[in-house]
C-alpha cells in the first residue's frame, strides 16, 4: 500500500482524494473474515484426519494451540475453550470470588461483567480513561474496600493502555489480583510485554470478529500453576482429569473442540501478517484523518503497538450516530463497525442492581465514538472511500 499523496487544502494537510470523485462506488464492509485458499485446504486436511480418529475434542491440536499461543503471549499455560466468555468466568471461578467485589470498567462488553457474576462475584463499575478507552489507577484506588477482589483491565480496540505497569503495581501493593480481559488484544503489547502476560491470568476470544477465529472459541492463558490446573479442571465438566468421572468442581462442558483449534492454529500462524496488514491501513487513517475537525483517531500508547482490533475515532460533538451511519451506507456505501461499547454496562438494565450512580466520561464517550472499516485484504481504494465520505458527511 503506498503512502497517500498529501496536499494543502485551507491551510491543512487533507489527502488529495478527498477533493476527487469516483465514478464507482464498491460497498465497504465493516470486517471481513480472510482465510488464504491454501489456508483452507490445510484446514480441510486436518479435519478430515481427526474426523477419522474418532478424537474431536482435546487432542493433539488442541493442546498445539494452546503452547502455541500462550508462547506468543510469552506465558508459560494456555487453556482452550469455548468461549472467550467462558474463558473469562473459569478464571473467575478459579479465583475464588465467593460474593466479593470486582472492578470492572463501564465501557466494555456483557461478558465481562456476567462473568463476575456467574462465578459468584459483585461487579464494580468504573468510569473510563479517555485516553485509551481503559480505566486509570487513581479511578481504581479510589474504588477499592475491603470487599473488593480484584480487577479486570480490558484492551479495548487491542490498545494496552500506557498504565498498566501502575496498574499492575497498584494490584501488589493492595494485596488484590489483576485479570485482563484480552478478547481485543490478540498480539498487541506495551513496552515489550504482550497483552495477556501483565495479570495473574488472561482471557482470549476467537469469535469471527476478532484479529483471528478458531471460528468459536476462546483462551486462558497464565503463568500460575495452580490456575492453570484448576481452569483445566473447570473447562471439563469440573472432572479432576479427563479419564476420570470424579467431579471435584462445580465446572461444565467448556471444552474447545479438534476442529475449532485447527482453525485457529491456521489463523494463529496468519496473525502477524493480518496485524501488520491492519496496522498499515490504520496509519492511512491516522494520514487522512489528520485534516479533520470534528473528527479524531483514538491515541496509541508511544510504547505501544496495537494490533487494531478496531480503528476508534471519537466525534467533536455527539450526532445521531444511527442516522449517521444510515447515510454513510447507503449513499456512500462504507459500513461502520460496532462502537466499543454503545452502551456502557451500568446502564443496561440486567445490571441495574450494581449501579452506584453516573459515570460521565463513559457515558459521554460511548456516545461519541465510531469504528471505521479495518480488514485484511482492506484495499487502499476502501480506505479512500471510506475518508471521502467521512468528510462528505461529518466535515
Amino acid at each position: 500500500m503506498d503512502i497517500m499523496h498529501l496536499k494543502k487544502v485551507n491551510g491543512g494537510d487533507v489527502p488529495d482524494y478527498l477533493h476527487r470523485k469516483d465514478d464507482c462506488m464498491t460497498p465497504v464492509p465493516a470486517a471481513k473474515i480472510q482465510f488464504l485458499p491454501e489456508d483452507r485446504a490445510w484446514i480441510a486436511d486436518r479435519i478430515q484426519e481427526v474426523l477419522g480418529s474418532g478424537q474431536l475434542t482435546l487432542g493433539k491440536y488442541g493442546a498445539e494451540f494452546e503452547k502455541k499461543f500462550s508462547g506468543l503471549c510469552g506465558v508459560r499455560h494456555g487453556i482452550a475453550v469455548n468461549s472467550g466468555t467462558s474463558a473469562l468466568e473459569i478464571i473467575l471461578r478459579s479465583l475464588e470470588i465467593d460474593g466479593r467485589d470486582v472492578l470492572v470498567p463501564t465501557n466494555t462488553f456483557f461478558a465481562t461483567a456476567a462473568a463476575v457474576v456467574h462465578a459468584g462475584g459483585n461487579p464494580v463499575f468504573l468510569d473510563m480513561d479517555p485516553d485509551f478507552f481503559s480505566i486509570r489507577p487513581e479511578t481504581v484506588e479510589k474504588s477499592l474496600t475491603p470487599k473488593t477482589a480484584g480487577i479486570i483491565v480490558v484492551h479495548i480496540g487491542g490498545i494496552v493502555t500506557a498504565h498498566m505497569p501502575a496498574l499492575v503495581e497498584l494490584a501488589e501493593k493492595k494485596g488484590i489480583w489483576l485479570v485482563e480481559d484480552a478478547a481485543h488484544a490478540h498480539g498487541s503489547s506495551f513496552r515489550s510485554t504482550s497483552a495477556g502476560a501483565f495479570g495473574i491470568a488472561s482471557s482470549f476470544s476467537f469469535y469471527p470478529t476478532k484479529v483471528m477465529t478458531s471460528a468459536e472459541g476462546g483462551m486462558i492463558i497464565t503463568n500460575n500453576d495452580k490456575l492453570a490446573e484448576e481452569s483445566r479442571i473447570y473447562r471439563d465438566q469440573g472432572k479432576a482429569s479427563f479419564t476420570v468421572n470424579a467431579h471435584v468442581r462445580m465446572g461444565y462442558n467448556w471444552r474447545m473442540s479438534e476442529p475449532h483449534a485447527i482453525i485457529g492454529l491456521k489463523h494463529l500462524e496468519r496473525l502477524p501478517a493480518m496485524i501488520a496488514e491492519r496496522r498499515e491501513i490504520a496509519s492511512l487513517y491516522d494520514h487522512g484523518l489528520a485534516g479533520f475537525r470534528n473528527l479524531r483517531p483514538l491515541a496509541v500508547p508511544e510504547d505501544g503497538i496495537c494490533n487494531y482490533y478496531k480503528y476508534i475515532a471519537v466525534l467533536s460533538e455527539k450526532q445521531d450516530r444511527k442516522g449517521l451511519k444510515t447515510i454513510l451506507r447507503e449513499k456512500h456505501g462504507v459500513s461502520l463497525a460496532g462502537e466499543v461499547y454503545e452502551e456502557p454496562l451500568h446502564k443496561q438494565p440486567v445490571f441495574e442492581k450494581y449501579c452506584t450512580g453516573p459515570l460521565p466520561i463513559s457515558e459521554d464517550l460511548c456516545s461519541r465514538h465510531i469504528c471505521l472499516p479495518i480488514f485484511p485484504g482492506m484495499q487502499e481504494s476502501d480506505v479512500h472511500q471510506v475518508l471521502k465520505a467521512l468528510k462528505e458527511v461529518i466535515g
